[in-house]
């Protein structure tokens, strides 16, 4: 075992032996191949490549390294072509520190039974008059950044649980083509976490309706891996045992609280609450969709790709309407 591995139980050093090809004999060497590829893309600014940065890549690709690379090529580039997303992009932002007191996202205190984190999101949770769909991804791109720093999730992944209870028509009206592109990207294409699975409950019938036309944009792999459950929490408890879930997962815990992740970040600053307008903000959802353009969005488009980010001409802004109308 290397000090790279030093955060990492027996179990899940066996773990990453096994499901992810991890050596240690050969873990600088692994390392090395894939900083070796960065002087092949001198368009991207990789602002880190030290040793424990890359590994995290390495893992999320299961070391195979050209994927690894690829993975960090389109996580330094996600950054550059949203730059208005990754200023002040700390928990102290007013429009993500209000998304984070809201519960986006939560975390469970128990991991599951595969040592996975739980993050859960109440879509309901969202004010819109408070804060922006794009400070909500903000704020759980944030969280990811904090969470893969443990070493163990890192190998283990994560959980998702959306529950949609009273998502209303109208706030599902504002998930934009371009808006779930940039959620996808992000979060799929973009960031070295492993998730082993998105469980939807409690979802209304748009929600389908949205589901089924993100669909072809998703991996193969991504696909697999969410769960439709509907008010059927019998499937879910299925998978995630219910002793470990809060009671508005049918599980045996006490209700969860909102403020728990969020406590965890801003700690003393978690009472101080600054005046924060969305408008404020230079880049709201509006400005999203004026950004980028869902015409140019491919089945698992890679990021990578210098042209998929491109300015809309008038026509196509013309032509932008959300997923669900109210009209």
């Amino acid at each position: 075992m290397t000090h790279l591995q030093a955060g990492l139980s027996p179990e899940t050093l066996e773990k990453a032996r096994l499901e992810l090809n991890e050596n240690p004999d050969t873990l600088h060497q692994d390392i090395q191949e894939v900083r070796d590829m960065v002087i092949t893309r001198p368009d991207i600014g990789f602002l880190r490549t030290d040793d424990a940065f890359i590994l995290r890549f390495l893992r999320a690709r299961k070391f195979h390294h050209f994927e690894a690379f690829r993975l960090l090529a389109q996580y330094f580039e996600y950054r550059q072509q949203n730059l208005d997303m990754f200023k002040s992009f700390k928990a102290t932002d007013p429009g993500i520190k209000q998304a984070l007191k809201d519960g986006f996202p939560g975390g469970l205190a128990n991991l599951d039974h595969y040592g996975r984190k739980i993050l859960v999101l109440f879509a309901a949770n969202w004010d819109q008059s408070r804060y922006t769909l794009v400070d909500i991804l903000r704020a759980i791109l944030l969280s990811l950044e904090a969470m893969i720093e443990d070493p163990e999730l890192q190998v283990n992944g994560f959980v998702l649980i959306i529950d949609w209870s009273n998502f209303t028509f109208k706030q599902a009206s504002k998930l934009t083509p371009s808006m779930l592109r940039l959620a996808i990207e992000g979060l799929q294409d973009s960031f070295p976490a492993r998730f082993g699975g998105i469980h939807f409950v409690n979802q209304p019938w748009y929600i389908h309706a949205l589901y089924t036309v993100i669909r072809p944009f998703l991996k193969e792999k991504t696909r697999k891996r969410i769960f439709l459950h509907g008010n059927n929490l019998n499937s879910l408890h299925q998978l995630i045992h219910p002793e470990i879930l809060p009671s508005e997962f049918g599980g045996m815990l006490p209700p969860y609280d909102m403020g728990t992740w969020a406590r965890t970040l801003l700690d003393h600053e978690y009472d101080d609450d600054s005046e924060y307008n969305v408008d404020s903000y230079s880049m709201p959802v509006n400005e999203v969709d004026k950004e980028l353009s869902p015409k140019s969005m491919k089945r698992s488009q890679s990021v990578v790709d210098p042209t998929a980010l491109k300015r809309m001409d008038k026509s196509e802004e013309e032509n932008m309407q959300p997923l669900l109308s109210l009209d």
